[in-house]
């Protein structure tokens, strides 16, 4: 009886491989395969070799032409083709560097855009906040403001310096104006009550420079160079005017007074009708309306030549809150 291994002979096969050994790790049967062209009966014609050195098959028996099918080696060059070289990678490198260079001052104007118009509508809110509290509890209430070195946490007593602006209402506890109107004074901290707690806004400055002085051009309108002129402002050092307040307070307040961490002497004050007071002087006029100008910091240093810069302006009679956009 004739064994396998002759039969596989004579059939032109190669006898199955012995089975791997514990342990033994085995190469992977790949094939080399030809395909040639059909013969005058359309069949076709094929041959087949195993090699136990090879580990990827590939076949292709869709063309009637001949065709070689490559079998990858025992080397896997897939990496070495796929690779980039040190040339290409500094290429891209550069490339990414001059995009970053050209894109990041555009996106420090958005930030620095953004914390400025973030801030005028802090403000805004807390002036709405005090003119809202005054009318609906029919009494006076004072809002301060007052502007500290930001490169520092706060202090007490407080640092004034630049870049952080710090907000404080406070309100009459009887409904009187506490001081009297012909003859204007510090306010009595223990006739005041806290409204809220102290808002503090980060990168910003109360600027009155000449941006701001400067009589806008006509006709007026909604941007900040066609707004309505003022005559009186909040604004911080070095900015020698406007003058201060006449009727300033201080933080925190309350019966004993307490120690005053900050003193406001910039401040605005809203009647039980809702009409708003800047700068309070010894006739106690009503303005027309008032001021309050915006420009980012960068820590301690204030940028004067970034375009972002707002004003916020809030009628005396009406208490109305606008802002204005360079």
């Amino acid at each position: 009886m004739k064994t396998f291994a002759q039969l596989a002979r004579r059939g032109g096969r190669k006898p199955p491989a012995r089975p791997a050994r514990p342990g033994q790790r085995m190469p992977l049967p790949v094939a080399v395969a030809t395909v040639t062209g059909g013969d005058r009966s359309g069949r076709k014609h094929s041959e087949f070799r195993s090699s136990p050195d090879n580990r990827q098959l590939i076949t292709d028996s869709t063309k009637d032409e001949s065709v070689l099918v490559a079998v990858a080696t025992g080397v896997d060059n897939r990496a070495a083709i796929g690779a980039f070289t040190l040339v290409e990678l500094l290429i891209v490198t550069g490339i990414v560097a001059l995009l970053m260079a050209l894109v990041i001052p555009a996106f420090t104007n958005i930030k620095s855009g953004g914390d400025v118009t973030n801030a005028a509508y802090t403000i805004k809110g807390v002036l709405d906040t005090a003119r809202t509290y005054a009318k609906a509890n029919d009494t006076y209430t004072w809002i301060g403001f007052f502007e500290e070195d930001v490169s520092q946490q706060s202090t007490n007593p407080a640092t004034a310096g630049t870049g952080r602006i710090v907000m404080s209402i406070v309100a009459s506890k009887d409904g009187t104006t506490v001081y009297s109107p012909s003859s204007p004074a510090t306010i009595d901290p223990t006739k005041l009550i806290q409204v809220g707690k102290l808002t503090k806004i980060e990168n910003a400055h109360l600027a009155g420079d000449t941006l701001f002085t400067t009589t806008p051009s006509t006709p007026t309108g909604s941007t900040f160079d066609n707004r309505p002129p003022v005559t009186y402002r909040i604004a911080s050092p070095p900015n020698a005017s406007p003058p201060n307040s006449r009727t300033p307070f201080q933080y925190p307040v309350g019966s004993p007074a307490p120690a005053a961490q900050y003193t406001f002497v910039k401040a605005v004050q809203f009647s039980p009708g809702g009409e708003a007071r800047v700068d309070n002087n010894s006739d106690y006029t009503l303005q027309v309306a008032a001021e309050i100008g915006l420009r980012a910091t960068h820590g301690t240093t204030v940028d004067t030549t970034s375009p972002n810069v707002v004003a916020i302006q809030f009628g005396g009679v009406g208490g109305n809150v606008t802002i204005y956009r360079k």
